[in-house]
């Protein structure tokens, strides 16, 4: 990535996003460090910092930030260019994950998992295509407008879909197909892993995760971010490795079989498909 191009994109976030860049974290894109500081390892190894997040992510998503990704997932124009940006290459990395899905044939009658589905961009199309899903989310705001969706969408086949407010520590059961789509980034490494474990622990067959790349251009981009405060800084983002996410799944058993990556100017995504080990 060229200095040009990085120059550009860092005079265009001092202009443009004081207001916005601050949590641009369920997109799987960068955004505010712990405290503003880039001191990884202290992130890491404090259960009651993991707590915090809980609770901020949770407290942000049924007030303030379900109103504004309520808006960035829908076909609103009431977004910016930012917004409008991060729709996108969240849009790709669905399409991405439905295309995996297509290639391997019919979806009719696997059992999906879909955890942190947000207002049901994944869930919904899944559901279309003949799986049943259940789907959480730790906003119960979230599930409650991805519920509204599915039944405007799905009319009488939106019985395909179970919602239901949960974190990740507390799902259970067992599905042929586990999917996490940029949920990860509110998880520092050490949780992450325990998250990672747990999602395989449920599939039979098949996880789909995403997460939000920790590279030199992204880390400087998530703390120029923290360098601009504002009332929608309210959650910590976390990037990773791609290294740490891959050994975190062949621990619980996995191997990867596909990978992607979606990169806009404010959407950043490494998308993984990992299957049982034989």
């Amino acid at each position: 990535m060229n200095l040009i191009r990085l120059t550009r994109e860092i005079i265009f976030l001092s202009l443009l996003l004081r207001p916005v860049v601050s949590f641009l974290a369920p997109a799987g894109s960068v955004a505010l460090g712990c405290g503003g500081k880039l001191a990884k390892p202290l992130c890491l190894s404090s259960p009651q910092t993991v707590d915090k997040d809980k609770e901020e992510v949770t407290e942000y998503f049924n007030n303030s930030g379900f109103e504004r990704w309520n808006k960035i997932y829908s076909e609103s124009e009431e977004v910016n260019k930012v917004q409008r940006d991060i729709r996108d290459g969240h849009a790709v990395t669905i399409e991405k994950v439905l295309k995996w899905v297509d290639d391997d044939g019919s979806a009719k009658g696997l059992t999906i998992c879909d955890a942190g589905c947000g207002v049901g961009s994944l869930s919904i199309p899944l559901a279309q295509r003949g799986a049943t899903v259940e789907a959480s989310d730790i906003s119960s705001a979230m599930t409650a407008e991805a519920e509204r969706r599915s039944k405007e969408i799905l009319g009488n086949d939106s019985k395909n879909i179970r919602f239901k407010t949960s974190d990740l520590e507390s799902l259970s059961g067992n599905f042929h197909t586990v999917c996490c789509i940029d949920v990860m980034i509110h998880y520092p490494t050490q949780k992450m892993s325990d998250m990672v474990d747990k999602l395989c622990g449920m599939a039979e067959q098949r996880v789909i995760l995403s997460f939000a790349p920790d590279t030199w251009y992204y880390t400087l981009l998530k703390k120029f971010g923290s360098l601009f405060p504002g009332p929608s800084k309210t959650t910590r983002a976390y990037l990773h490795r791609e290294d740490d996410v891959v050994k975190a799944l062949e621990e619980a058993g996995f191997e990867v079989k596909r990978t992607e990556f979606t990169g806009t100017n404010f959407y950043f995504s490494n998308l993984l498909e990992a299957t049982r080990k034989q």
